[in-house]
């Protein structure tokens, strides 16, 4: 029988943990069994920390719903999301960059017409968004799905507004055969995480800028295409530079430019002073 001890611990649980019959799993519980020891070893963990770490675990599994993610948000503020992201989609420098989903899509969003409202009923200065979505040779892409949603101007999505019981600031549009897209929409704001859970509470201890800078976040999934989750940043917006989640790219930075009531590019009007913001969406044909 071999004793265990402090010096060869790990190389007893990583040797446990490679009998997993898949060998993808054995590879993963092998290296993180390894991490996480030699975490321990570098930080001379103790036994309060770790109980306070257990603590904070079970307390961020607790606080988390259908819809609040803190698990999500954890790792979003830890780079982890990002990097994900980031080694998962090596794109062409031409298309369009992949972000974060972060903790706020809900699935099922009602789908719009060109230069629908999705903000109908929610103060705030009118924003009309709109752009193509192409391929990297240039070509449109039509009947591609843009799944769009954001926060209101209190930095609440709709998760996080009690009593909504019907889609809020969420929608779908469809591209047209030219591979134009419109939808319109109300500015977005930059706003802060959710300061109130386990996550908020280390981020509080720390001097991490806990706001995210304004934005609109988008899906799109078109078959023989990468998917590719992003957002759209507004220029000159508050926390560009300091994303606590990691997000923005200088390529996804839009200007929102001030227009007087009048006409859209939709063929509507609006009657009062708004924004127009321009992207087209550029995506990698799958491999």
């Amino acid at each position: 029988m071999q004793l265990v001890t402090e010096e060869n611990i790990t190389d007893l649980a990583a040797e446990r943990w490679g009998t997993a019959g898949e060998p993808r799993l054995a590879e993963l519980m092998t290296a993180l069994v390894r991490h996480l020891h030699a975490f321990a070893r570098e930080v001379r963990l103790t036994e309060p920390e770790w109980m306070a770490a257990v603590q904070w675990l079970t307390r961020t599994g607790q606080i988390s719903d259908e819809k609040r993610e803190e698990f999500i948000l954890a790792s979003d503020v830890l780079g982890l999301s990002m990097l994900v992201v980031q080694m998962n989609h090596r794109l062409d420098p031409a298309a369009t960059p992949a972000t974060v989903l972060g903790p706020f899509h809900i699935e099922g969003s009602p789908e719009f017409g060109f230069g629908g409202d999705m903000s109908d009923g929610v103060p705030g200065t009118p924003l009309l968004l709109h752009g193509t979505v192409r391929d990297l040779a240039g070509h449109p892409v039509a009947g591609a799905v843009l799944d769009v949603w954001q926060a209101d101007t209190e930095g609440a999505y709709e998760s996080q507004v009690p009593d909504v019981d019907e889609a809020r600031l969420r929608a779908k549009y469809t591209t047209r055969e030219d591979g134009s897209y419109c939808l319109r929409t109300i500015a977005p704001k930059g706003y802060t995480i959710p300061m109130d859970g386990p996550v908020g509470e280390v981020v509080s201890r720390t001097a991490i800028s806990h706001f995210r800078p304004a934005h609109v976040h988008f899906l799109i999934n078109v078959p023989g295409y990468e998917p590719l989750i992003t957002h759209l940043f507004e220029e000159g917006a508050e926390y560009l530079d300091s994303d606590v989640v990691f997000g923005t790219k200088q390529e996804l930075v839009v200007p929102f430019e001030q227009r007087e009531p009048g006409a859209t590019p939709d063929g509507g009007s609006i009657d009062r002073p708004w924004l127009e913001a321009r992207y087209d969406f550029v995506l990698q044909p799958q491999s």
